[in-house]
């Protein structure tokens, strides 16, 4: 059984205040086609301008860290085939904290807050779950292959700008996914995450197709 993890990109969506919305385009129409092909053949090829922070994105640690990894050094085995971990918010804080007895080396941790209900409206910018500073730090410590998020951000972002939970997973080299949706939908393990974005050198990030196979 396959779950699907990301939102879907359209023309127009807005996934981070201050990002701006992915483009669609025609580089050749149909209608245009049929001039080069034989008759009833036809194709239609599409362009599209986008934010590397658009829909369901990994961040890979040259987001963060010039001399990081970007898209193309970061090795698949950090973005696909992983076993993966679902940890759920609990409590009434938007800080989601890591039970430190769960064993995460070498696992997708992925924290399910709920607040992907919220997506593609303006309640999504505001008040939302994060992961605690020192869950993430723990994190780190514990060797967990990627961590993910159902919200608008890893961290809290607050004017100042802080972003402890990426500065220290990315860090540590782990890959980070944001803007994850349907956690509900798997179990808490017995899972495997896929999300690989394409092999472009001197990006840190980029939309990905997440996904979890049952």
């Amino acid at each position: 059984m396959i779950v699907e993890l990301s939102h879907r990109v359209h023309d127009g969506l807005v996934t981070y205040p201050g990002i701006p919305a992915p483009r669609l385009g025609v580089h050749l129409s149909r209608e245009d086609s049929r001039a080069l092909y034989a008759p009833g053949t036809e194709f239609h090829i599409a362009t599209i301008t986008l934010a590397a922070n658009t829909g369901t994105y990994v961040d890979t640690p040259f987001h963060r860290y010039p001399d990081g990894q970007d898209l193309a050094g970061m090795p698949l085995d950090r973005l696909a085939d992983l076993p993966g971990l679902v940890v759920r918010a609990e409590g009434p804080g938007r800080a989601v904290t890591v039970d430190r007895s769960l064993d995460v080396r070498g696992k997708a941790v992925l924290l399910h807050t709920g607040w992907d209900r919220h997506f593609g409206t303006d309640a999504y910018f505001d008040g939302h779950p994060y992961l605690a500073p020192e869950s993430a730090a723990w994190l780190a410590e514990q060797g967990a292959a990627l961590v993910g998020i159902d919200s608008l951000n890893l961290d809290d972002t607050p004017p100042h700008g802080e972003r402890p939970a990426h500065t220290v997973l990315l860090g540590a080299g782990i890959p980070l996914v944001e803007h994850l949706t349907n956690l509900a939908a798997l179990p808490e393990e017995g899972f495997r995450l896929h999300a690989a974005p394409p092999m472009i050198a001197g990006m840190g990030t980029f939309t990905v197709r997440a996904y979890a196979v049952l």
